[in-house]
Formats: C-alpha cells, structure tokens, sequence
C-alpha cells in the first residue's frame, strides 16, 4: 500500500462493510447521547434537580446539572460504546492479512487547534469566584453585569498572578544565565 490518501481510499474501498458499520454506530451513538440528555434534562426538572424556569438556576444548579448529565452520559453511552468499540476494533484487526496490517500507517496527525481548556477553566475560576462571593444559590437572572465584569478582571488578575509571577521569575533567571554565559 503507497502512503497517501489514495492508499485510504482503497483501504477503505476495501473493507467498505466496515466503513458502512462505523458511521451505522456512530450515528446510533450520537442518537442514544441525544435521547439520553433529553431524558436526563425531564428527568433533572421532574427530580427537582434543577428548577424549570431559567431565570430561578444558579451556578449550583449549572455545576451539578453539568455533572450529572456528564455521568449518566458516561455511564449509559460512553462505556458500552468504548467497550464494544475495543471488542469490534480486536476481532477486525486479527481479521486483517498480515500485509494489510502492516501497511497500514495508523500514526497521530497534527492537531488542529482549539481552546486547549482555557475556557473550560474560566468556567470553574468563575464557579470558585461565586461560590467564595456567597452567591452560589442566588438565581444567575440577579447577576448584573458590574458583578460578571468585575469577576472576570478579577479571573484574569488570578490568572495573571498564578501563572505572570513565576513566569516572570523564569524569564528573569533565564535571561541573568544568559548574560553571564555571555
């Protein structure tokens, strides 16, 4: 098999019945995950989770919401779907010839960006900022907009001193190794 797209192309032509069942299970995967977190969230209203209407949630409510949905997702799509995928992936590659095996060039490609989390992490900076204020059973609906301001340049001077002062403290020893190097 030469390298290229072409050489997937046929690998893919190939074992076409493969490639059939693959985007079966995944979109059987992607509806099981949507009916799953439409159970949960009439699930989570009914249970008394999370009250109905929006304007009465607050970030204790949106942190466990996310939580709990986050497990039974795991719980009912994510572990069945891993654990078939290794069984199915184990018995179709023992399946392959040895030459096909071998040519087969299954290698990471480069990555193509995203947030790397930083979100993610203001998120649960911001979490922390409103649990410390008191405010983490006060509706977000009450928030103003001074208050989600003023919490994010208050997020960033975190950031800022937790990551700039040792930052600044390598860059400083770095740069006082290179002039006596010099």
């Amino acid at each position: 098999m030469s390298t290229g797209g072409s050489a997937w192309r046929g690998f893919m032509m190939r074992h076409w019945g493969a490639v059939a069942m693959l985007v079966l299970a995944g979109a059987l995967t992607f509806a099981g995950a949507v009916y799953v977190f439409l159970w949960f969230v009439s699930s989570a209203q009914s249970s008394g989770l999370v009250p109905s209407a929006l304007g009465f949630w607050t970030i204790g409510n949106l942190a466990n919401f996310i939580l709990y949905s986050i497990f039974w997702e795991v719980l009912l799509i994510g572990v069945p779907i891993i654990v078939a995928a290794v069984v199915v992936w184990r018995w179709w590659w023992k399946r392959l010839p040895e030459d096909e095996r071998r040519a087969c060039h299954l290698r990471r490609g480069r990555s193509t960006g995203g947030s790397g989390g930083v979100s993610f992490l203001f998120f649960l900076a911001f979490c922390l900022k409103v649990y410390l204020d008191g405010k983490w059973n006060v509706p977000i609906s009450a928030f103003t907009l001074d208050y989600i301001v003023n919490s994010m340049v208050t997020i960033l001077v975190w950031v800022l001193v937790i990551f700039g002062i040792p930052i600044a403290i390598g860059v400083t020893w770095w740069i006082r190794h290179e002039m006596r190097k010099a």
